[in-house]
């Protein structure tokens, strides 16, 4: 415990950790009185391991149950103490935006992305059972930030908005023909379909996706106006006047960026324009932690605007508007751990105990990453021309309410968290 008493008492300034080791020691860390938390280790090494590897092994131990919370907390509970210390402001020298020079250096090579390695990143998390998203994403399976206008929107009210706002910054015509980059389940591509009449083409790596995607659009009988593909985005050859990607450019790797918006450009017709929504860094560049990059996001990466703007501005894209979202994300991802929660027990029989676990530290460190350390959202429209979009933002004041609201997924799925 020396060393890792000698790390948690420089980052323990905020709440009280209380740490007990495996001969039962309690080992006190306090900066205020609240928030307290209490936690186990069950392994003599493990105190250790964290010292060494502190962004992979508490998750991994929490996986293992070789590290439990005490008390009746939650991993969230633990993970919002430590976060809230290593929080992004200035001069918080517990702050990092990566991990050592080889945890660094896998998460660079873990951007190199082509076709076969991001078929295989998106099945990894992806192309999971079903009926685990079903019990913590709402009803329309919107696995991307929702947009809570007021704090009475519940989650399935919070992602209609965001679903027409998006709608609203395209800019839709029926005549118009939209390219959907990473179109999920297919929920974005129906609703612009149904409230535009707009032709969409949808593509995605994941056949789970795919193949719902196409049985929803063949359920409502729009199938050809609303089709997909199972396609890598960068063997696109047709026109669009559209194009919108959602939740996506996280996993086209830096160093596919110039590949991806040379694509979004060449994808675009004159006049056309593009909306892509993406997880960001408020605080710069930085690398994807070892234990989401193993467990949960293999080759993902949140971009820094600071890594953006410089590969648009040499693609000929105009950024015509940009909107950052920041607490969306944490109040989305709080409904989901408290849906998964709900649903404990069916995702255990669904997976097992490990699972639920690692599935639990996945959506709470999440959540924390956008309350704590910089984590947002960047919405950027982009355009050709100047003129493609409104010179000024009257456009979006107008009412964006769903005139319709989209069936649920066929046949109606129960969901513990909605009862």
């Amino acid at each position: 415990m020396i060393l890792l008493n000698f790390f948690l008492k420089k980052l323990i300034q905020e709440g009280t950790l209380h740490v007990i080791d495996v001969k039962g020691r309690t080992y006190s860390y306090r900066g205020t009185a609240t928030p307290e938390v209490t936690i186990r280790l069950h392994d003599r090494w493990l105190p250790f391991k964290i010292f060494l590897k502190p962004d992979l092994r508490p998750g991994e131990a929490i996986m293992d149950g070789t590290l439990t919370i005490e008390n009746g907390k939650t991993v969230f509970d633990f993970l919002n103490l430590v976060t809230k210390n290593m929080e992004w402001r200035r001069n918080n020298p517990m702050h990092f935006t990566g991990g050592d020079p080889y945890s660094r250096f896998k998460s660079w090579i873990s951007q190199i992305n082509p076709a076969g390695r991001s078929r295989q990143n998106v099945a990894h998390h992806y192309d999971l059972s079903g009926k685990l998203y079903d019990l913590f994403l709402d009803a329309d399976r919107q696995y991307s930030c929702a947009y809570f206008r007021t704090p009475e929107d519940t989650l399935e009210q919070a992602q209609e908005n965001k679903k027409s706002l998006i709608a609203a910054k395209l800019l839709l015509d029926k005549h118009h023909k939209v390219l959907d980059i990473g179109c999920g389940w297919g929920g974005l591509a129906l609703h612009i379909n149904q409230t535009s009449g707009a032709h969409v083409t949808g593509v995605t790596l994941s056949k789970e996706q795919y193949d719902l995607a196409c049985k929803r659009a063949e359920d409502r009988s729009v199938s050809d106006m609303v089709q997909f593909k199972f396609q890598d985005y960068r063997s696109l050859t047709e026109k669009f006047d559209r194009v919108v990607s959602v939740g996506m450019f996280e996993h086209v790797g830096r160093r596919q960026y110039k590949t991806y918006f040379d694509k979004v450009y060449d994808s675009l017709t004159d006049d056309g324009v593009a909306l892509i929504h993406t997880i960001g860094r408020a605080d710069g560049p930085g690398s994807t932690d070892p234990w989401t990059l193993k467990y949960i996001f293999p080759g993902g990466y949140a971009p820094s605007l600071s890594e953006i703007a410089p590969i648009i501005e040499k693609s000929g894209l105009y950024i015509t508007d940009m909107e950052v979202w920041r607490l969306h994300y944490a109040d989305t991802l709080r409904e989901w751990r408290l849906r998964t929660y709900k649903n404990r027990d069916a995702i255990v029989e669904l997976y097992d105990e490990r699972f639920f676990r690692m599935w639990d530290f996945y959506l709470s460190s999440a959540e924390c990453a956008f309350r704590h350390l910089g984590h947002v959202v960047f919405q950027l429209q982009l355009a050709k021309r100047q003129d493609a979009v409104p010179l000024t933002r009257e456009y979006l004041l107008q009412d964006t309410d769903i005139k319709q609201e989209i069936p649920p997924l066929e046949p109606p799925l129960k969901n513990v968290a909605n009862q």
